[in-house]
């Protein structure tokens, strides 16, 4: 691992800005490139004073964002054709897709930030977003909240420890298991409060 780190390290700086454009673009869309092996490099070199820190949490999210709308846009002009077409054949039928519009409709901001938080997840949550045409305006700013956070906290894993190589993966992994508890509080109290107010409306409409 501390050799493949040194290479990611090497390679990041020879690449420059851009790369880390590219890189965090194809870890958000079909090619599954680990975000740790991009942003935490790109944060130890900002340490060494080779690159800024916040253009390098700016350009991760950046680049999130535009992998995340190669499979938006794949999924709406491909994908979207073709299961309204054959997706019978599949068992998904046009009212099912029709419940996915509903679902991103009313619950799309929770579901496209917290994925971008969780492994898999992120590059998958593109593709029913798609399907679903969700406001764009509205899948924009919740990948970059849910993106930017991701990047800054692998950025500055990267930043503070980037010295002790070895230890990325290791904080990186606590950092998603950090992330995965407060999806799911955070999750919780999405689902709490949104049956309370469904109940709130059921019982105020006989009024």
């Amino acid at each position: 691992m501390h050799e493949v780190l040194n290479w990611l390290v090497t390679t990041i700086g020879a690449l420059g800005y851009p790369g880390i454009v590219i890189l965090m673009a194809m870890e958000s869309s079909i090619i599954p490139v680990p975000s740790e092996l991009v942003m935490a490099p790109a944060g130890y070199l900002a340490h060494q004073g080779k690159m800024d820190l916040f253009v390098v949490i700016l350009l991760g999210t950046m680049g999130s964002l535009i992998g995340s709308y190669v499979n938006y846009f794949i999924s709406q002009h491909l994908g979207r054709p073709l299961i309204l077409r054959y997706g019978r054949y599949v068992f998904i039928t046009p009212h099912k897709l029709e419940r996915i519009e509903r679902y991103f409709e009313e619950h799309g901001e929770i579901s496209v930030f917290v994925c971008r938080l969780i492994p898999v997840a992120r590059h998958l949550i593109s593709i029913p977003a798609g399907l679903a045409r969700m406001d764009h305006l509205r899948f924009t700013i919740y990948t970059i909240l849910g993106a930017g956070l991701w990047t800054t906290v692998l950025s500055y894993i990267g930043y503070f420890i980037g010295a002790e190589r070895e230890l990325i993966m290791k904080y990186s992994h606590q950092a998603l298991l950090c992330a995965l508890g407060f999806c799911a509080v955070l999750v919780t109290v999405y689902v709490w409060r949104y049956r309370a107010k469904a109940a709130g409306i059921q019982v105020a409409d006989p009024e």
